[in-house]
């Protein structure tokens, strides 16, 4: 097209176009997969949209792996080549998954997608231009627990002896990952998350510093550093940004709330040539920001890639529109966020429930009365499951499940049982009840400073059956340490006929505090626990059935912890709600919704805490198809705020009737 300038009658110039016809590529038609029948219209939407960037906020239970593995199978039969193709997901197996799928709804092309998670494509990306990073293309990638030695070792070399409360290897790393995930300075990190140890930052640092060197030196990276060096392979070499971005034309990245800055940093380098990005998330399920993941990538992708094509699925095809009705209400309470209404055609007149308990233990029994009412009702008990805001919740019930012998299986924190500093304190007891526990003695001499395995294997003998030796018969240097706890011991074994197990356990807690702060950098959250341990021992007149009812199950090396009659039996669940994100049961119990636990007053100040919280609630709710009860305990007592907790969730205020019914547990 182009433009002539001509003269009128009355001798004025005038601008006539010239236009080129361009014939119009065919629109195709011959399609082997029938798109329209099988997706509804979002779905279509999405699907059908090439080129340019597209945001899809898939509401939960809104078809979003559907969606996906059909966009693959669309672009491979328009005609694009699955080499062009980069699926990104968070975990391999949702690749995979996502790959043979779309196989089946078209063919094995799809398979030939390229598609894994961010770190494994850089792994093969860092290896094919490992010189351009001045790297060894034959570089090991360290696990964290190499990682964390590596530090040890540092740490040991630069400072002999370091400080009392210099942060023990696992915070050091945590620390650094952090850093280099958020993109934040180390003394940011220390300040923001870490405060109790900004008077050593600088060692801190000094400690990051040696251990990246030593890395280079050594040809290893972790798992940060694959991320890290992909971004800056492409920052530092245009000519290789171009080509690797023209290779993959079309890119999708899944749950894209969770990218961290990092990540959304190197997809947009990968995008640089087209900005065919598709990025599928949903900014009301982010929930990971302690993992680093940025809310805000989501928030301001259309402000990253302009003119961004924004499509929503709100069709919910897993829970009742009843349910949908709450999680809407609930959603609806946040400070920022993409508006949507999610709507479901499934109806039920059950409504979600808020069920007011007098205490942990009634909440328990009304939870395990309902579970077995739900089994009668034909409901597998595989398709029921006890959510709650940290793994520390559910201790009361696990306590009454396997009194009642209902089979569970708990994700998302080790058990009770398995935690380090609970097993200490039960050591502790264990050996008050039966000075023979030789298990137990071992493990509570090895906490006392100065005491190794050989000095425990010379005082067993002589301590054994016999708290209190004679003074002598110890070994001179360590009587010291030992002596001190084996009268505690020895004192309150004399009582335990007279005094309440709530009383023992509390001096024996008293006793150990000092040696967990010592022990652990977060021994401030694992305080927790002992605060429950002591609410638990209230509840018994004898201190050996409370011992008895708190051995569930011998410790699992999995942190998936189990307590099942036998493998082939069906189990209840109950998770943290973090690690049910993307599962869905029939019936859900929320536990524990207490103000001050769920949302945590530790979010009380922060605005950005307390909408992540919400979130959590939200993800919470949307796991259910037809049965929610959410209940919570008015006599919950918080021993770090030295108050009662007694008032439900906030995020649960002034909901209607209609929408939330409320129910009190009376006892019979």
């Amino acid at each position: 097209m182009g433009n002539n300038v001509v003269k009128t009658e009355d001798n004025k110039p005038e601008v006539r176009k010239k236009y080129v016809l361009k014939k119009r590529d065919a629109v195709k038609t011959d399609y082997k997969v029938n798109y329209e029948q099988d997706l509804n219209e979002a779905q279509l939407s999405a699907v059908k949209s090439k080129e340019g960037p597209i945001l899809v906020i898939a509401g939960a239970g809104s078809g979003k792996t559907k969606t996906l593995t059909y966009r693959v199978a669309r672009l491979i039969e328009d005609g694009t080549s699955p080499e062009n193709i980069l699926l990104l997901t968070f975990t391999k197996k949702a690749a995979s998954e996502m790959l043979s799928r779309a196989a089946l709804v078209l063919d094995e092309r799809c398979e030939k997608v390229a598609g894994g998670t961010f770190h494994s494509f850089a792994n093969i990306i860092l290896r094919k231009y490992a010189k351009l990073l001045k790297l060894k293309n034959n570089f090991t990638i360290l696990d964290k627990t190499d990682c964390e030695d590596i530090i040890n070792h540092i740490v040991g070399q630069l400072f002999p002896k370091k400080e009392k409360r210099f942060p023990k290897k696992g915070t050091i790393h945590e620390i650094y990952s952090k850093s280099v995930n958020k993109e934040t300075p180390t003394k940011k990190i220390i300040h923001d998350e870490f405060p109790q140890f900004e008077h050593c930052e600088d060692k801190i640092i000094e400690v990051h510093k040696a251990y990246v060197t030593y890395k280079r030196e050594n040809s290893i990276l972790d798992y940060d550093d694959l991320l890290l060096y992909l971004k800056l392979l492409l920052e530092n070499n245009e000519n290789l940004r171009k080509t690797l971005s023209n290779q993959y034309k079309y890119i999708m990245v899944d749950e894209y709330q969770d990218t961290n800055t990092l990540q959304a940093d190197i997809i947009k380098l990968l995008a640089s040539e087209h900005n065919n990005i598709m990025a599928v998330g949903d900014d009301a399920q982010s929930i990971y920001s302690f993992r680093g993941a940025n809310y805000r990538n989501i928030l301001d992708f259309p402000k990253l890639f302009e003119n961004t094509k924004i499509i929503k699925l709100e069709q919910n095809y897993r829970s009742t529109q009843n349910i949908l009705k709450l999680t809407n209400t609930i959603i609806s309470r946040a400070k920022e966020s993409f508006s949507k209404t999610l709507f479901s055609n499934i109806k039920s007149p059950v409504v979600p429930a808020l069920i007011c308990a007098k205490n942990t233990q009634m909440e328990a029994d009304f939870i395990c009365q309902r579970i077995l009412e739900l089994l009668d009702e034909d409901i597998s008990l595989s398709d029921i499951c006890v959510l709650a805001r940290n793994a520390r919740m559910s201790y009361a019930l696990e306590i009454e499940l396997s009194k009642r012998a209902i089979p569970y299986q708990k994700f998302g924190g080790p058990k009770f049982m398995e935690t380090a500093h609970v097993k200490d304190i039960i050591a502790h007891l264990r050996v008050i009840i039966n000075p023979d526990d030789i298990i137990s003695l071992n493990r509570i001499l090895l906490l006392l400073k100065g005491v190794g395995s050989s000095t425990v294997n010379s005082v067993i003998p002589i301590i054994k059956g016999n708290l209190l030796p004679d003074s002598k018969s110890l070994p001179p240097k360590k009587v010291d340490s030992i002596l001190p706890m084996l009268r505690i011991l020895e004192r309150l074994n004399s009582k335990i006929a007279t005094q309440k197990p709530s009383e023992i356990v509390e001096e024996i807690i008293s006793y150990y505090r000092p040696i967990l702060k010592d022990k652990y950098d977060d021994f401030s959250k694992r305080e927790k626990d002992l605060e429950h341990l002591q609410y638990l021992s209230t509840q018994y007149s004898n201190l050996e059935d409370f011992i008895s009812d708190m051995a569930l199950e011998p410790p699992d090396a999995s942190v998936e912890g189990m307590y099942k009659r036998n493998s082939d039996d069906e189990a209840l669940t109950i998770s943290t709600i973090h690690s049910a994100k993307g599962l869905e049961w029939d019936s859900v119990f929320i536990i524990g919704a207490v103000d001050g636990r769920f949302p945590s007053a530790y979010s009380f100040n922060s605005e950005e805490e307390m909408d992540e919280e919400l979130r959590l609630m939200y993800v919470a709710t949307t796991r259910a198809k037809n049965n929610l009860y959410i209940s919570y305990p008015v006599d919950m007592y918080d021993y770090s705020m030295n108050m009662v907790l007694s008032k439900p969730s906030r995020f649960l205020d002034n909901i209607p009737d209609d929408i939330l019914e409320h129910w009190d547990i009376t006892e019979e």
